[in-house]
């Protein structure tokens, strides 16, 4: 079984609403009708009249077969609304409520986003057309980030073709997707935002581990030095905010994920050899190591999800189909339960 047929339940029971603001997408409107039809959630779907017949054209389906709302988000009697609301939150910034309003109607990653803000909606798919770019922009301006936390990441659910030594079945890597060259406070973010995101996701008790090309010393390196700082600062955070998850770091990759190795390279560590999340020291390292594990691995790679945000918004990738939005939709529903 999946991690995906494992969450479908959990989805199913939670009964949240979804908006998907790319409704000019054929795959959208499929991904809609199919997650309507299994009973995942509730998809509200964004676009004008045109953009929705267009799209149901080319798909092959209907929304109304599934009775899903649509909202044209240019003339939306939910404008005044987000607008004011959007104009609130960045008049600091010297937005003007005209320009609030004409981002409105311009934008449907903001009008999305902001649905999500003000409860209109539990979460937020898109990126099937807008850039990763574009989607990070509409998430920091309407929904920012979780308390604790300054900065947005991502992480990957790395469902393996077989378990690791230790008998994990789903890793979580992270960041191979968004912050290039994280500093150490910035990874303490990232590993935070990550253990949570285990929690919700997987349901399981999540163990930390910073990798590096060193095991507590073995090699001496400003790099190394980031990471070894990067895991003391997220077990000081963890233990002021009375979370009990265990971290450790600098470890090699072998050492995180293998008893007998850790059992050399990391006696007395908190993790041996049976991490179930994985941070790396920067993007280069976790986006190689992802596409490895997957093409090599044949492991079923879920991602990338956005983490960090006060609210769930998922970014998809541009060649992603139908399937793969829908899963998408099941992680943003598991991301905004309690």
């Amino acid at each position: 079984m999946s991690i995906l047929d494992e969450m479908i339940p959990r989805v199913k029971a939670a009964q949240r609403t979804i908006v998907l603001p790319e409704g000019q997408d054929f795959r959208v409107i499929q991904a809609a009708v199919k997650a309507a039809s299994m009973g995942l959630c509730t998809p509200i779907v964004l676009g004008t009249p045109a953009e929705i017949a267009a799209a149901e054209e080319k798909a092959g389906v209907t929304l109304a077969s599934q009775n899903i709302r649509v909202i044209d988000y240019t003339t939306s009697d939910l404008l005044p609304k987000l607008a004011a609301a959007f104009y609130e939150k960045r008049k600091a910034k010297g937005m003007t409520e005209e320009e609030a309003m004409k981002t409105m109607t311009t934008k449907r990653i903001y009008f999305g986003n902001m649905m999500v803000a003000l409860g209109e909606a539990q979460g937020l798919v898109a990126g099937s057309i807008a850039s990763t770019g574009d989607m990070l922009r509409g998430a920091f301006h309407c929904v920012g980030t979780q308390k604790g936390i300054k900065m947005a990441s991502s992480n990957f659910i790395m469902d393996l073709r077989v378990p690791t030594a230790s008998g994990d079945q789903t890793l979580m890597f992270a960041d191979c997707a968004v912050n290039i060259c994280p500093t150490a406070e910035e990874l303490v973010d990232i590993a935070h935002a990550t253990a949570l995101s285990y929690k919700k996701l997987i349901g399981k008790q999540p163990r930390v581990a910073f990798l590096s090309f060193s095991s507590k010393g073995s090699a001496k390196h400003e790099l190394v030095d980031k990471v070894r700082i990067a895991a003391e600062l997220t077990k000081a955070r963890f233990a002021e905010l009375g979370l009990d998850i265990p971290v450790d770091g600098e470890i090699q990759a072998d050492a995180a994920l293998v008893p007998s190795v850790a059992a050399a390279k990391n006696k007395g560590g908190v993790i041996q050899g049976d991490a179930n999340v994985l941070i790396f020291p920067d993007i280069q390292a976790g986006n190689i190591c992802y596409k490895l594990v997957q093409r090599l691995g044949q492991a079923t790679a879920f991602g990338p999800n956005l983490q960090g945000l006060a609210k769930p918004v998922n970014d998809l990738s541009r060649g992603c189909s139908a399937d793969d939005i829908v899963g998408t939709m099941c992680v943003t529903v598991l991301q905004g339960l309690d």
